[in-house]
C-alpha cells in the first residue's frame, strides 16, 4: 500500500454519553466527516452527561488494559492520539504507556483536558484526577483547554476576564510544560468570545487572539466539536491557526442553528445540520 495515499487514523481516548451531544458522540461524526478514521477507546460510559440533574455511568478503568492489551497484539499505529475525559486518576499512566505502545515518530497527541467550566470541577470529577491529569502535559503535542482548566494545569486563581497579554502568558507557561500549540477556549471579551492560539516552534513563539461574537446560549460538546477540528487538522498537518479560525466559525454556526430551532441548552449543539454526507 502507498503510505502516502492511506487514510490517517486517530485514537480518541474519552467517555461515551448516551443522550446529550458531547464527547465521542460528537468527535466519531465529526472526525470522521474530515476525512479521517476514529478508532474510539471509552474511558467510561454515561447514561447521559453529567449536566443533568441525575445519570448512570460505569467507568471502564478495569476494562481498559485488556483493550490495549489486544491493540498491541495488532501492532496498531495511530497518526493522532486524541485525549479526552478520563474517568479516573488511575487511567492516567494506562494513557501515558498507551502513547509509547501506539505512536510513531509522526504521531501528534491531542489533549483536551475536560475537568471543568466557570470555575467548577465537573459533577463526579475528583480534584485528584485533575492534579493527575498535569502529567500528561509533557505527553501532548496541542492543548485545547478552558479557562477553567487553565486554572487548574497552572495552579493559579480562576478568573473569567483577563487582558489578552495575561492569557498569552498562561498559555505560554502551559507550553514550557510541553506541548508546542496551545489554544485556550471560550474567553469572556464581553459581547465577543476568544480563542488565544500560543504556538512554539524552535525559538520563535507567536501568540494569536481568535475574536468572535457570540453566536448564542453557552452549550455543552462545544468545545468537544471544538478540539475534533483542531485534532482532525492537526493530523492533516493544516496551519494551526487557520484550524483554530475553522473550528471557531463551526462552532458558532452549530450553536446559532441550535438557537434557532429551540433545542434545549443540555441537548448541546445540533451538528448534524451541517454535516457533509460524500456519497
Amino acid at each position: 500500500m502507498n503510505k502516502k495515499s492511506r487514510q490517517k487514523k486517530i485514537a480518541v481516548i474519552n467517555d461515551m454519553s448516551g443522550y446529550g451531544r458531547c464527547s465521542l458522540t460528537v468527535l466519531l461524526p465529526v472526525i470522521s466527516a474530515m476525512g479521517i478514521q476514529v478508532c474510539p477507546v471509552p474511558t467510561g460510559i454515561f447514561s447521559n452527561h453529567t449536566g443533568y440533574d441525575d445519570y448512570a455511568k460505569k467507568d471502564l478503568s478495569k476494562f481498559m488494559p485488556e483493550y490495549f492489551k489486544k491493540w498491541k497484539k495488532l501492532d496498531l499505529k495511530f497518526d493522532g492520539i486524541y485525549i479526552g475525559y478520563l474517568t479516573s486518576s488511575s487511567q492516567i499512566n494506562m494513557i501515558k504507556k498507551f502513547i509509547k505502545d501506539f505512536s510513531n515518530n509522526d504521531t501528534v497527541v491531542i489533549l483536551d483536558p475536560v475537568m471543568g467550566d466557570e470555575g467548577r470541577l465537573y459533577s463526579g470529577y475528583k480534584k485528584s484526577t485533575a492534579n493527575a491529569l498535569k502529567e500528561l502535559l509533557k505527553h501532548a503535542d496541542i492543548i485545547t483547554p478552558n479557562a477553567t482548566e487553565c486554572a487548574f494545569l497552572s495552579d493559579i486563581e480562576y478568573k473569567d476576564k483577563r487582558t489578552e497579554t495575561e492569557w498569552a502568558d498562561i498559555a505560554s507557561g502551559l507550553c514550557k510544560r510541553g506541548p508546542s500549540r496551545v489554544v485556550i477556549t471560550g474567553i469572556n471579551l464581553g459581547s465577543m468570545i476568544g480563542n488565544m492560539c500560543f504556538e512554539k516552534k524552535g525559538k520563535t513563539e507567536r501568540a494569536t487572539i481568535i475574536r468572535k461574537k457570540i453566536a448564542g446560549k453557552s452549550r455543552p460538546g462545544t468545545g468537544d466539536l471544538f478540539s475534533g477540528i483542531i485534532a482532525a487538522d492537526a493530523v492533516l498537518k493544516n496551519d494551526f491557526i487557520s484550524s483554530v479560525k475553522k473550528a471557531s466559525d463551526f462552532t458558532a454556526k452549530c450553536i446559532a442553528k441550535s438557537d434557532e430551532l429551540n433545542i434545549p441548552v443540555n441537548d448541546g449543539v445540533c451538528f448534524e445540520e451541517f454535516m457533509d454526507i460524500r456519497l
